[in-house]
């Protein structure tokens, strides 16, 4: 089906939706971007080409400042804000829906789904500390989410390899993808054994299996 947008007015501001919608669909994935990025990145678009097959509608949510065409991420808190404000719109009658996003959206997405009802929380390229600076861990937000959460990582991310995340613990654990050789955007090296449609193609598969057994 052709992808339809819509603008939703925010405390923060006006936000946008990009519905791209399964004909019979059992969820709802809801995907904000990253703070460096919008709904354009390789892994979101992957994503929304693939999940609506598999009768999950993907949800691409573009946080006011970037609608404004502002350069620079607003702060966490309004961030939040944002996504608080456009929930009403994202839930459908009958229909679970996944909090998620790449990056600091993967943030938002864990430091909000508990209190928002999220049926779970996807995390992409999940930005554990940042770039050389392992002490300024944000794991807690991780594993404050409060609801079944899936990270997809790739195994060379700058702000955080695989390797480095904390055990899974809790009353709802977290479960952790690696995509080889991809690096924070998901891109891999031209030379690595894994090309970048099969990283994609890692993605896509992990979170469509995950989000089939959230599924009603």
């Amino acid at each position: 089906m052709t992808p339809r947008s819509e603008s939703v007015d925010t405390p923060p501001g006006e936000a946008r939706v990009t519905w791209h919608s399964a004909p019979a669909a059992r969820l709802v994935l809801a995907v904000g971007h990253g703070a460096g990025g919008g709904i354009e990145a390789r892994d979101l678009q992957a994503l929304a080409a693939a999940l609506p097959a598999r009768g999950i509608t993907v949800a691409l949510v573009e946080q006011p400042w970037r609608v404004a065409g502002k350069k620079v991420a607003a702060a966490p808190k309004v961030l939040d804000e944002g996504w608080r404000g456009l929930w009403p719109v994202l839930a459908r009658p009958g229909l679970p829906v996944v909090a998620g996003g790449r990056s600091a959206g993967a943030r938002v997405a864990c430091r909000t789904a508990a209190s928002l009802g999220a049926a779970g929380v996807l995390a992409l390229a999940f930005p554990l500390h940042p770039p050389g600076r392992p002490e300024k861990s944000r794991a807690g937000e991780l594993l404050g989410a409060g609801r079944p959460a899936l990270v997809v990582q790739g195994g060379r991310d700058a702000f955080g390899r695989p390797g480095e995340f904390p055990a899974p613990g809790g009353q709802d654990p977290y479960e952790l993808v690696e995509v080889p050789g991809g690096d924070h955007g998901f891109a891999v090296p031209k030379r690595a054994p894994t090309t970048q449609r099969q990283a994609l193609d890692v993605i896509t598969g992990a979170v469509g299996e995950w989000l089939e057994r959230l599924a009603p």
